[in-house]
C-alpha cells in the first residue's frame, strides 16, 4: 500500500446543512453531486459528506454517536491566515473550540467544530511548508 490518503468521508446528520456549511467556507462541490453524497476536490484528496448512518453501515461499524477519535487539519501559511480561516468558520456557523493562539510546540493554531461535531485544527506550523497549491511538506522550505 502506498503511503497516501485519497478520500476522507465525514458522516453527517443533515447533508444539506453540512453542504451549506462547507460551501459557506468557500468550498465548491463537484458537479453532478446528488442528494445522497457530496464530494469536494481538495489538494491531493477528496472530501465527501455522506449520511452518518449510511457511512457507518458501509464501513461495517456501530455508530456510538460520539467523537470518533479523528481531527481534521488545515495548515495555514501564517498566523494571520489561521485567524482569517477561523473567522470564516465562525461566520459559516462553526463552534470555535479553541481561539487562535500560540502553541506549546512553537506554532499558532485554533480549532473549529463543524455542525456535525467534526473538529478542524487550523494551524501554522513554522517547521512545515505549505506550497502555492496548498500541498503540505514536512520541513521548513
Amino acid at each position: 500500500m502506498e503511503q497516501r490518503l485519497s478520500l476522507v468521508t465525514l458522516g453527517v446528520g443533515d447533508l444539506g446543512r453540512a453542504r451549506r456549511f462547507y460551501e459557506a467556507l468557500g468550498w465548491r462541490a463537484a458537479p453532478g453531486d446528488d442528494d445522497d453524497v457530496v464530494f469536494f476536490q481538495a489538494v491531493g484528496t477528496i472530501v465527501a459528506l455522506w449520511g452518518r448512518d449510511q457511512l457507518a453501515h458501509d464501513s461495517a461499524v456501530t455508530d456510538s454517536g460520539g467523537w470518533g477519535g479523528v481531527t481534521l487539519a488545515y495548515n495555514a501559511r501564517s498566523p494571520e491566515e489561521v485567524v482569517s480561516v477561523i473567522e470564516e468558520a465562525r461566520a459559516a456557523g462553526a463552534v470555535i473550540g479553541r481561539e487562535p493562539g500560540e502553541t506549546f510546540w512553537g506554532g499558532y493554531s485554533a480549532v473549529f467544530i463543524d455542525p456535525d461535531g467534526h473538529p478542524w485544527e487550523v494551524a501554522h506550523n513554522p517547521y512545515w511548508t505549505v506550497g502555492d497549491d496548498g500541498a503540505v511538506t514536512l520541513g521548513a522550505g
